[in-house]
């Protein structure tokens, strides 16, 4: 056919559908509608920046090369959370960063955790390391310094129109924040002051923001009273209590259990809300897996007068050996596993 030709069959072709009666238009599919409310099922994505900076790619069932966070959000998910440090090393997870990050979730309407490490790196049960800017800082300084920083990260989300719906004040923090002063077992005054300091930075920026005091082993009862009976007796003040869980293969359904007993007993003791920030278990387990995160949804989101806020997965977009880390929810092609199905529950 030449170009004439083409040009001819065009122009009939628009011909006959404007030529059509409004009882004969065409039926465009509307684009996907995606449910953003209720019950939050996320992931910690936090690695994402840095992965694609390294050219990691993600796919789809069909092998359809796809944006991370987009992926995720047709796989059952509304939420996102992203840590923060004060001044890492190399950049990643500093304030630009979380922005980028931020700013992507925000437009793709999916609602946002911030994770405030208060540390130039990883803060967890092993370490709660100061910032490097922070070492020599006595308590009063301390305090001003996490009050400081979370205003000012916050600040930034806010002039871009970026609004939190949670904000943790520390992460894992089952033996306190900033050590050695913060450490919980040595002074809980202390680590109550600290977390207040920034819990109030929270509430000047976003009132309606809801605050997580973060623990890991969410199964473990005695663990929990222990760190909030301190937190309360000595005015410590939080809005939501999370979570981490990370079961074994073999016996997730011991610890799912122990998680869900000590979720209502938190509920019943402190009369707090309670949100599951972070869960995994070995990608290529995926079907365990499944299992695993079927049965914890169903459970947290029947507790009564819906006080499980939600679950989230920690960077299930990790494959490949990114980083060591093999509890991520991917497999080694850049495809989500079969475990990811189960949030859309």
């Amino acid at each position: 056919m030449n170009i004439k030709n083409i040009f001819l069959g065009t122009v009939w072709a628009l011909i006959a559908l404007t030529a059509c009666s409004s009882d004969d238009k065409p039926v465009y599919p509307e684009p996907p509608l995606y449910d953003m409310s209720g019950f939050a099922k996320g992931a910690d994505v936090s690695w994402l920046t840095e992965m694609e900076r390294s050219s990691i790619k993600f796919y789809d069932g069909n092998d359809r090369e796809k944006e991370c966070m987009a992926l995720l959000r047709e796989l059952g998910m509304n939420s996102i959370r992203l840590r923060v440090w004060v001044d890492p090393v190399d950049g990643w997870c500093n304030k630009s960063d979380l922005l980028v990050k931020a700013f992507r979730a925000n437009n793709l309407g999916m609602r946002l955790m911030i994770d405030f490490h208060y540390s130039d790196t990883w803060a967890d049960p092993g370490q709660q390391t100061k910032p490097a800017a922070w070492t020599d800082m006595d308590m009063d300084e301390l305090q001003e310094a996490v009050g400081d920083h979370t205003r000012e990260i916050l600040n930034e989300l806010k002039a871009h129109d970026i609004t939190p719906e949670w904000i943790q004040v520390g992460n894992e923090t089952g033996n306190g924040m900033l050590w050695e002063e913060g450490k919980a077992s040595v002074n809980m005054e202390n680590y109550a002051d600290l977390n207040n300091a920034g819990y109030d930075a929270v509430k000047e920026v976003f009132p309606d923001a809801k605050v997580i005091v973060h623990l890991h082993g969410g199964h473990d009862n005695d663990l929990y009273r222990w760190l909030f009976d301190g937190l309360k007796n000595n005015g410590g003040k939080w809005d939501v209590i999370g979570m981490s869980l990370y079961p074994a293969a073999d016996s997730w359904q011991q610890t799912n259990a122990d998680c869900i007993a000590n979720i209502r007993d938190m509920i019943s003791r402190y009369d707090s809300e309670v949100m599951i920030c972070e869960v995994g278990m070995p990608w290529d387990e995926a079907e365990v897996c499944h299992d695993f995160l079927a049965d914890l949804i169903t459970k947290a989101k029947a507790i009564e007068d819906d006080r499980c806020l939600g679950v989230f997965y920690w960077e299930p977009q990790s494959y490949g050996g990114w980083k060591g880390y093999t509890l991520g929810a991917f497999d080694e092609n850049g495809r989500p596993t079969v475990a990811l199905d189960a949030f859309k529950l």
